[in-house]
Formats: structure tokens, C-alpha cells, sequence
């Protein structure tokens, strides 16, 4: 481990933590680089555990020894920055004291990632880093097997996304499909009956959809961006559209994040219920 001060904020050393909330900036620079950021010792240590490899260390003088005990014969230097240089590098205060760049790994292909999985979520075009992590956080949680992503999906791997996950995104299998038009056909060959999340009418219950549904039996799970909902060429291929039901007839739906952890609940109860009867 190799600590390092540093005191100004435009030193090239420091060029993975510049101007962390530049939305555009961060996009360009993560991916021309192919590294991630994370935030925070809990989810530091939990990416240094599922074993991505750091690039860099940036912490303030009053957390320098934080991570000491993960970072002790790590290659990967360790800067000290006074709060006042952190804030005028990533363009807020850093409360957490720490924060961590990491090489990025090469996706697997989804046919890998669910090759063992028995419930899946798919996420259409969800835009939104906070609502990824969040929905990623229930899913690992709640025993979902693995996550795969639309073409235009937000990143796991953005600061937001991880930070709002609590590193759930570093340890729960994912994959990118590389065609939006045909790639839930790809899921329907492997035996993955679709689940798409909706309030339209015609929807049923998603408990009742999955009624009897066990330990052995493959559902996929599509949930759709924020305010639109799924794309009707993902609502034509689905087998069944699901719901969470309403008991307020003045509210048809809830958003995102929560309507995925019931129906992330609901995917998975059938399975472990099957396994405890067994």
C-alpha cells in the first residue's frame, strides 16, 4: 500500500474522481477508461470481496485509515486529500470520507448469466441510476438469480446505481442484451415464461399468475422505464402481463423500485415455499 498526499485538486493522479456528478462526463470518462467508481467503505469493501481490482484510493485525512486492513498489500495507491481539495475535485462533500476506482470486467453474455437461473428480471430501458441500484437491492435480497438489461438500460457499475444497491450489483449476475427488437426470444428458447409488469387492463395479480409455480419452473420478469411502462413490442411477446393489485382505486400503480420488490417477492416465495415442502 502506497499512500500518497496530495494537495491540489487538478492534479493528473487524481483525474478517476474529477467532477463525480457530471452525469455526461462520468459516461465518456468510465467507459474510454473502463473503470467504476464506488462510494463509501461499506461498499468499497464489498467490491474489493467480490473481487474487482482498484485502480486508485481517495480519502479524506480524517478516514485514511479506514479501509487499512483491505488495502494493506494492495499495488493500487491510496491518495490523502484534504475535505477541502475532495470537494473541489468530485464537486460535492464527501461525507463518507472514501472513495474507490475500479477496472471494470467484461460482461458475461446473457445465455451464461442464465443458464443455471430459475427467475430473472429484465429491465427495459430504465434510465434512472437510482431506481437500477435500487431494484438490484431488492433482487438480491429477495434471492433473485440474476438481472439482465435492455441495449439503452442505465449502468449498474454508475456511482449511483452502486451506492444506492449497497454493492448488490457487484455479486448479483448481469448481462446486456445487444438486441432490444428480438432478445427476449432468446429467454422464451431457454424456457422462461414472461412476466410483464403492467396496470393495463387485462392484467392479472402477479401472485395468481405464479400460483403453483415451483422450484424447477424458469419465469422472467419485465419491468419497463419510468412513467411509460414497457414497450408494446415487449408486451406482445410476454405470456401473461402481471400487476401489483391496487387496494385505493385513485392509485393504478406504484413506481418502479417498489412495484419491483413486491414482484420480486413474489417471483421467488413460489420457489422457496416448493424447497421448504420438500
Amino acid at each position: 500500500m502506497k499512500v500518497i498526499e496530495v494537495s491540489d485538486a487538478t492534479d493528473e493522479r487524481l483525474a478517476d474522481y474529477v467532477r463525480l456528478r457530471d452525469v455526461n462526463l462520468r459516461k465518456s470518462l468510465e467507459a474510454e477508461h473502463g473503470l467504476f467508481m464506488a462510494e463509501g467503505e461499506k461498499v468499497i469493501r464489498r467490491a474489493l470481496q467480490a473481487g474487482y481490482r482498484p485502480r486508485s484510493f481517495l480519502l479524506t485525512e480524517r478516514r485514511r485509515e479506514a479501509l487499512a486492513d483491505v488495502m494493506e498489500g494492495l499495488a493500487a495507491p491510496v491518495y490523502v486529500v484534504s475535505e477541502d481539495v475532495a470537494h473541489r475535485l468530485v464537486g460535492f462533500d464527501l461525507h463518507r470520507g472514501a472513495l474507490a476506482s475500479f477496472h471494470r470486467r467484461p460482461l458475461p453474455t446473457v445465455e451464461q448469466v442464465i443458464a443455471d437461473a430459475r427467475s430473472v428480471v429484465v429491465l427495459e430501458d430504465i434510465v434512472d441510476h437510482t431506481n437500477v441500484g435500487a431494484i438490484f437491492r431488492s433482487a438480491a435480497g429477495l434471492g433473485v438469480d440474476a438481472v439482465v438489461l435492455a441495449p439503452r438500460c442505465a449502468d449498474p457499475l454508475y456511482r449511483r446505481s452502486i451506492k444506492v444497491s449497497m454493492g448488490a450489483v457487484f455479486t448479483l449476475p448481469y448481462a446486456r442484451l445487444d438486441d432490444w427488437y428480438a432478445g427476449l426470444g432468446e429467454l422464451s428458447r431457454l424456457g422462461f415464461r414472461l412476466l410483464a409488469m403492467t396496470p393495463a387492463p387485462g392484467s392479472v395479480p402477479i401472485a395468481e399468475a405464479l400460483a403453483g409455480t415451483g422450484a424447477r419452473d424458469r419465469n422472467a420478469l419485465l419491468m419497463g422505464t419510468e412513467g411509460d411502462g414497457l414497450s408494446s413490442r415487449w408486451m406482445e411477446q410476454a405470456d401473461v402481463c402481471v400487476r401489483v393489485p391496487m387496494v385505493d382505486r385513485d392509485v393504478d400503480s406504484l413506481n418502479v423500485t417498489a412495484a419491483a420488490a413486491i414482484a420480486c417477492y413474489e417471483l421467488v416465495r413460489g420457489r422457496v415455499e416448493d424447497r421448504a415442502a420438500g
